[in-house]
């Protein structure tokens, strides 16, 4: 029976270490279904979707994870999944949209953002951001990117019209718009 597991991973970046995350789904005889990866701050994180059969799959991976831990010096969690993942949305009735802010780097701009989203039951499928320099003066921008599935009875224009009162508070450019594709 096809078992479904989540496995997560973080270390130090550097070469090599997607080659050791997928030989160690190989050798632990799964599949890789879907994953995401990212580098920040110089610490590579990954979060993976796996599958695979067996009754010891769960000893196998476990074994592996360890083994990994010890010899590349990568921090791995994984845990079985309750059954086969649905892509999320699937006949939710959830619209795709992009949320963008800009500004001055100042605490309290990812909180104040999500925390409106979440009163909004809206659910966030991807979020990127990052405080960089500006290039003549140097001071901190912040840039951030939120990819939002929205339920599709939700009164866009009252998310909207809180959203540009959490931006003129911070004193930040925000835009939501919806995905081209959805």
């Amino acid at each position: 029976m096809k078992r479904w597991f989540a496995l997560s991973a973080i270390g130090s970046d550097r070469p090599g270490i997607v080659a050791d995350l997928a030989e160690l789904i190989y050798e632990c005889d799964c599949n890789l279904e879907d994953s995401s990866m990212t580098v920040l701050g110089g610490e590579f994180a990954v979060l993976l979707l796996l599958s695979g059969t067996g009754p010891d799959v769960d000893d196998r991976l476990r074994g592996a994870c360890k083994r990994l831990e010890w010899e590349k010096r990568l921090t791995v969690f994984f845990r079985p999944l309750e059954g086969e993942p649905v892509p999320y949305g699937a006949d939710l009735g959830l619209v795709p949209y992009e949320f963008h802010a800009v500004g001055v780097d100042k605490a309290g701009i990812v909180a104040k953002v999500c925390r409106c989203l979440a009163r909004h039951g809206i659910n966030i499928t991807q979020l990127q951001s990052q405080s960089r320099p500006e290039p003549q003066s140097g001071t901190p921008l912040y840039t951030m990117r939120i990819c939002l599935s929205l339920p599709g009875a939700l009164d866009v224009e009252a998310l909207r019209s809180e959203l540009d009162q959490i931006a003129t508070e911070l004193r930040i450019d925000v835009a939501l718009d919806r995905c081209q594709d959805g």
